[in-house]
């Protein structure tokens, strides 16, 4: 049965679609089945993939309010084992729509549960945001996988996401776990970023990623050119931090590379 995987981060900028993007598109090319799930109004992983609004018949919009199903709405990518479930901006109107449903908190996962079965992992790029599509997010979810940005204000903010997580915990999942922390758009030139992932560190052990996401051009035009970096550029050094990362998580879940 599949891990459900949510990644969050109230902040903007931080890398977390990059990471959604990315990270799906390497653990795919080791073998493993993964779906992601775009729940965010901006629509950039769904971007990120290269699809137009012409090529989608469904988006995760009409999954929630049930005029579609999971598996009306999934589109292949480019990447053999890898699909999405893309949105656009009608997701906006989801929050105040979903306000009136019973167990509103609770209508991902509802939906979600069938599409496990058929993927090793299922990662859910949340919004920028905590409202209810990132609390529908992480009540479907196994754990959260947090992406901090290696910058001054870094930690501003993650105590709210903390205590979020901590809420959800208590009233709505409570086996949500965290699983890990990560630390993006690294420069190990910069004395600020060094202090950054060592302060991640010291906070959170061996729940941060030994793995960094370095700062990369060619991981900020892959998405422009609607190709996670392992399509775009596979010898940047970004593609090669999230390979890393896929083996990381692999490790963590005991889980192994799938090949043939």
């Amino acid at each position: 049965m599949g891990k459900i995987i949510a990644i969050a981060n109230q902040k903007g900028g931080v890398g977390k679609t990059t990471t959604a993007i990315n990270l799906s598109a390497s653990l795919a090319t080791n073998g493993l089945s993964v779906l992601l799930i775009d729940i965010d109004p901006q629509g950039n992983a769904t971007n990120g993939f290269g699809f137009s609004h012409t090529q989608i018949k469904g988006t995760i919009y009409e999954i929630l309010i049930g005029t579609t199903t999971f598996e009306e709405a999934i589109l292949d990518t480019e990447i053999q084992n890898l699909k999405i479930i893309p949105s656009n901006i009608n997701l906006v109107g989801a929050e105040i729509e979903l306000v009136s449903f019973n167990n509103r908190e609770k209508i991902l996962k509802s939906k979600i549960q069938s599409a496990r079965e058929n993927f090793d992992f299922i990662f859910i790029d949340c919004p920028p945001s905590l409202g209810l599509l990132t609390v529908n997010a992480l009540t479907s979810a196994d754990s959260v996988i947090i992406p901090v940005q290696c910058e001054y204000y870094a930690l501003e903010g993650l105590s709210k996401l903390l205590n979020t997580i901590h809420m959800v915990r208590i009233s709505l999942n409570p086996d949500l776990t965290i699983e890990g922390v990560l630390l993006t758009m690294f420069d190990s030139r910069l004395r600020l970023s060094n202090q950054v992932a060592q302060e991640i560190w010291n906070l959170f052990g061996n729940k941060a990623f030994k793995t960094v996401i370095n700062r990369n051009v060619r991981l900020s035009e892959a998405p422009s050119h609607g190709k996670p970096v392992i399509l775009y550029d596979p010898t940047s050094i970004g593609c090669r931090n999230y390979l890393e990362l896929a083996r990381e998580i692999l490790d963590r879940n005991n889980k192994q590379e799938q090949h043939g």
